[in-house]
């Protein structure tokens, strides 16, 4: 029996197998709203026999987006195509999720293959916001340092995106901490270095986190799962460690999470991450045994004994994939087939299924 394809329950929803398919930026809306790419995107990874399709960093605000052409759900009418989008995963046996981001000092930037700059006001950009009023780099405009009233909007825009999410018909609400993101920047002593409740302490510097938690939590609920993803490391001298996130773990536990998806890194350019083949997997084994969280891995998960490894020797709970699901939107049915499993194929395609 394979422990890959074993359900799982997670509060009131049951994945039917452990692949999940890590949110990948498209880059491909106009004004936050998606459009036939995502149905085919995340349908396809659906049809492919995934067990959760995690939508791509959706931005709460407009000022939170990384790039203008970043999926959003800052205003009811973004929702109606992502209705559409929800229905059709619900119809191929998957659960779908949102991550839901705010890119702080890494917003208004231009999409990747549009050259990945920093934009401003001439160029279709806009004011960024940070913890602290220090940018990514030397060509980066100078974040403007959050307010405690703007920290109030973050929250609520944080809290209406869920809301809007419920209504959608999402199963997972991810929020987004890591990657260098705002709420990782706030966590990161790197990237926060406020003298207020916001900064210093580890608890001043988790706080942003466990009140946008709250807030999600008043909206979304209780029989829903609560997905966080964290950078476990910033792979920098100073910077946010794995001893931290073990330690953010805990507690959020205790505030209504049920998954830290376990990813790194993004906080700072001077990171230097060590990467190989499943290169983050024993971060998300730490923070399950010494935390007593589940946990998702992903980072250069490739074959089908990979994932298999990862959950049937207890480093994670669940494989998130990503750049391998690009290459191929069915690897969970082939997957199987290599691990002598048999699952049902979608009826239009049982005549191709491999015997």
């Amino acid at each position: 029996m394979s422990t890959l394809f074993t359900p799982l329950a997670i509060r009131s929803v049951t994945l039917k197998n452990r692949i999940v398919i890590s949110p990948m930026c498209q880059y491909s809306s106009v004004d936050g709203f998606a459009n036939d790419w995502h149905l085919v995107h995340l349908g396809s990874r659906a049809v492919g026999g995934a067990a959760l399709i995690i939508q791509e960093a959706t931005a709460i605000s407009t000022e939170g987006r990384i790039s203008p052409d970043d999926l959003g759900l800052w205003k009811d009418s973004h929702m109606e195509k992502l209705k559409s989008v929800c229905s059709f995963v619900h119809e191929q046996g998957a659960l779908f999720g949102i991550q839901l981001s705010h890119a702080g000092r890494k917003s208004s930037h231009a999409s990747p293959w549009k050259g990945g700059k920093s934009l401003n006001g001439t160029n279709g950009g806009w004011e960024t916001v940070a913890p602290s009023a220090i940018p990514l780099t030397a060509d980066d405009s100078t974040p403007r340092a959050l307010s405690f009233e703007a920290i109030a909007n973050v929250i609520n825009d944080f809290r209406n995106a869920a809301r809007r999410a419920l209504a959608v018909g999402y199963d997972v609400i991810e929020l987004h901490a890591a990657h260098g993101y705002l709420i990782h920047q706030f966590l990161s002593p790197l990237c926060n270095v406020r003298t207020d409740a916001y900064g210093g302490s580890f608890e001043n510097r988790i706080r942003l986190l466990l009140e946008i938690t709250h807030a999600v939590r008043e909206v979304w609920p209780g029989d829903k799962p609560l997905f966080v993803r964290l950078s476990a490391t910033d792979w920098a001298e100073g910077g946010w460690t794995l001893e931290d996130s073990i330690a953010l773990s805990e507690i959020l536990k205790t505030h209504g999470v049920d998954v830290i998806d376990c990813s790194s890194g993004g906080a700072v350019r001077h990171q230097k991450i060590e990467i190989g083949p499943g290169y983050q997997v024993r971060f998300a084994e730490r923070i399950r045994k010494e935390s007593g969280i589940r946990t998702a891995a992903v980072g250069l998960i490739t074959t089908a004994d990979q994932c298999e490894k990862i959950v049937s020797s207890g480093q994670a709970d669940l494989v998130l994939l990503a750049r391998e699901s690009l290459r191929d939107p069915n690897f969970p049915l082939h997957a199987a087939k290599a691990l002598q499993h048999d699952v049902a194929w979608p009826l239009q395609y049982d005549r191709a299924k491999l015997k």
